[in-house]
């Protein structure tokens, strides 16, 4: 029997029901139904033909039909309602447990599900149409289309659109306060109010509007009045009507609203896939069978370093213009628009993070700038923008600048910042700096306009790729690279602008590829890179291709001989992986013997396909590696198409000439250390141990070629005035360093 009398007499009720969504995971399996106060409670039992009782008001307390809580919050009332359970004798056990419930997000205060009456769009009617409409939406990240917004677009339900507050936009809705007498008014226009209530309303809020009454036309005795229903929209529908609204459509600016209708773009984080990006598809759809926007980009959420969700009410971030101060608004925004944050994932914020950037991003591009201004200056040298330089390195930065724009461009238009980003970061540190700029510095020595003139002509481009994605840093740059107003009055680049050389540009990151494999390989050996090694062999098909860059190769690489060979069997072996993730399903019990004779090398290689055990595996699920014949002396190069082999023996004269190396840094050091201009010519005074005496003095053109040294000279004894410096080896060097008269 029930507990308590108020609703005995409900038909239906009080009885035991089944619905899928009582699980024993987390419970007993068995749970109370209360159909005025949950979503599943009112569905199931409504599907058992059980009438809803809302027994609370509007401030959550009971009702007079529950006369011994009446007028008492609900979670007041918790203590009476149990005392008096054990007072009848019908209370078994009384326990307190912690369980989920919500809260107010802004406030924390605690709620409950309650039915209340309410006016809906019937969007079920339009579900077929919105899924339509979708598909001419261009979203970013691609997976959202059919994702979080398709997904939930098939689901959708009626959208309750009224709220019962007092602030918000008034629902435009007229009914009759006598049923005997029904009518309901629904007005579209001021022009429509003013004709039936005889006065045009100044104020369209509440309480203005809710004064505004007539008598019912359908009420013969005339005593029933038309009073505007209590209810307000749901501001998600205010923001849905963003795009007619603003324009005060269709009432003025038609021709204005067609021709900017629907949207360009419209942004916002993930959720809105629900809220805003929703209500504005619902609305264009009822109202104009179209979509609403053309492109959306949808991002992700800003966490902190525990995975919470960034908010003004918890604080637990950093202020945004104190890391503006401290580490700069361009690192701040080239981390977050760089983030997969922008690809619709969450990214969480560090302060180490944004600093990150300054080393990966900014410290390369400024360091590009700065090398250019530093010896244009020394050299008294105003470039000329020009794209006509004959020489490979020259060629190749102008070419892979020209890559660089066009890929930017397309990414950018695509809504793609983070591939922007990631295609501008990998040009500025890697082709840009760390292989133009240091390979051609010996240029910027000797004064080579070709040099100066193409990298002024590199970096004006470069920093107007840059000023959007960094415009402060870009800004700077940019206006005393030029003389310019501003980075950001100018036009955005135009790639071809500059000259095409995708032969060119294959052949010379193919020779960064190289490099960076010898270079691994020098270090994993401990070998020092100023130490000259005898040889490196390149062996890959279509060796021969490189045979213009072997003298670049031999210099990066600090060898002395570049040997070319198509013969990859003979420094490594093609060893098979399988990827059993992707066919496993597939094969079921044969994965194992498909494992097994891979490891065995019983396999072979069929066009795109491999045959293994009887099985063919497809091109994605099986990679192929190259295995080294000897792991210490070679590396397999990008895509395990070939492989590079150093021969890491040294001699005496090899050592000689690493050591001479070595002096000429330490000597550079120095010279930095004075603050001598990159371009003073100096006399040089060393004193140091008979045998790299010996070495400065068998590569004495080189090391005075590298210094710009006009005397070289040793002294038998320490000089008073010497900078001490180290070799590698921890013996001294004792350096006297001064300017030459000019």
């Amino acid at each position: 029997r029930p507990l308590f009398p108020y609703f005995n007499g409900t038909p239906g009720a009080f009885r035991v029901l089944a619905g899928d969504f009582v699980t024993t995971d987390d419970g007993t399996g068995t749970v109370h139904m209360a159909p005025g106060f949950g979503e599943d409670d009112q569905r199931v039992c409504e599907a058992a033909g059980i009438t809803t009782v809302v027994p609370v008001d509007h401030q959550g307390k009971f009702t007079s039909e529950v006369p011994p809580y009446a007028g008492t919050v609900v979670f007041d009332a918790n203590t009476q309602i149990i005392r008096d359970l054990k007072d009848a004798g019908v209370l078994v056990r009384h326990d307190s447990y912690l369980h989920a419930y919500p809260h107010c997000w802004r406030t924390d205060t605690p709620l409950i599900y309650k039915a209340v009456s309410s006016w809906f769009v019937r969007v079920t009617a339009l579900r077929e149409r919105l899924l339509a409409n979708n598909q001419l939406i261009d979203w970013t990240p691609e997976h959202i289309k059919d994702g979080a917004f398709g997904k939930w677009l098939e689901g959708a339900r009626d959208w309750s659109i009224s709220r019962n507050r007092f602030w918000g936009s008034p629902i435009p809705v007229w009914k009759s306060d006598d049923p005997a007498y029904p009518r309901v008014d629904v007005y579209g226009s001021l022009d429509e109010l003013e004709r039936d209530f005889g006065v045009r309303p100044t104020d369209l809020h509440r309480p203005a509007i809710d004064e505004l009454t007539r008598p019912n036309p359908d009420d013969p005795t005339g005593k029933s009045t038309m009073r505007r229903v209590e209810d307000v929209l749901d501001c998600w529908f205010d923001s849905g009507s963003m795009p007619f609204a603003q324009v005060h459509y269709p009432f003025e600016n038609q021709e204005w609203f067609e021709h900017h209708y629907p949207g360009d773009f419209i942004v916002e984080y993930i959720s809105q896939t629900r809220g805003w990006f929703y209500t504005l598809h619902v609305l264009a759809t009822a109202l104009f069978d179209r979509p609403a926007f053309s492109s959306c980009m949808v991002h992700g959420v800003v966490l902190d370093d525990e995975g919470q969700k960034l908010s003004k009410r918890s604080r637990n971030y950093t202020d945004p213009l104190d890391a503006f101060d401290r580490i700069g608004s361009d690192a701040v925004r080239w981390f977050l628009v760089s983030s997969p944050i922008l690809r619709g994932a969450d990214q969480v914020v560090t302060e180490k993070g944004i600093v990150e950037v300054i080393r990966r991003v900014i410290n390369p591009l400024w360091s590009a700038w700065y090398f250019f201004a530093l010896y244009a200056n020394a050299e008294g040298r105003r470039a000329t923008p020009r794209t006509d330089s004959t020489n490979t390195l020259d060629r190749y930065i102008l070419a892979k600048t020209r890559d660089m724009v066009t890929t930017v461009t397309d990414r950018l238009d695509a809504y793609d910042l983070f591939g922007a980003c990631e295609a501008f970061e990998r040009y500025v540190d890697g082709a840009l700096n760390n292989w133009y700029i240091r390979r051609s510095r010996p240029r910027f020595w000797r004064g080579d306009a070709d040099a100066f003139d193409t990298l002024a002509t590199v970096l004006e481009t470069v920093l107007r790729v840059a000023a959007p994605l960094l415009p402060m840093v870009a800004e700077a740059a940019y206006k005393d690279l030029t003389g310019v107003r501003s980075v950001h009055l100018t036009d955005w680049p135009d790639a071809g602008a500059l000259p095409a050389d995708h032969e060119l540009v294959a052949g010379m990151d193919r020779v960064r590829d190289v490099c960076s494999a010898a270079h691994s390989l020098r270090k994993a050996a401990k070998l020092r890179a100023r130490l000259p090694l005898p040889a490196l062999t390149v062996a890959t098909a279509g060796a021969e291709r490189l045979t213009p860059f072997r003298e670049l190769i031999a210099d990066e690489l600090n060898v002395k001989e570049v040997d070319l060979t198509d013969d990859v069997e003979q420094y490594a072996s093609l060893v098979l992986q399988p990827l059993p993730g992707t066919f496993g399903a597939r094969l079921g019990d044969a994965t194992q013997q498909v494992i097994k004779a891979a490891k065995s090398g019983d396999w072979v290689l069929d066009g795109d396909r491999v045959t293994v055990a009887g099985h063919v595996l497809e091109p994605g699920e099986f990679e192929l590696r190259l295995r080294a014949v000897s792991e210490d002396t070679t590396r397999a190069l990008p895509g395990n198409d070939g492989v590079v082999v150093l021969d890491t023996t040294t001699t005496p004269e090899l050592e000689a000439e690493g050591i001479a190396r070595d002096v000429v840094r330490l000597v550079q050091d120095v010279r930095r250390e004075v603050g001598l201009d990159v371009s003073d010519r100096i006399r040089l005074v060393l004193h140091t141990a008979d045998d790299v005496r010996a070495a400065v003095d068998t590569h004495r053109d080189y090391v005075s070629s590298q210094l710009l040294a006009v005397e070289l000279l040793h002294a038998d004894d320490k000089m008073s005035d010497a900078h001490r410096r180290e070799l590698p080896d921890g013996r001294a060097v004792h350096i006297g360093v001064t300017r030459a008269a000019s």
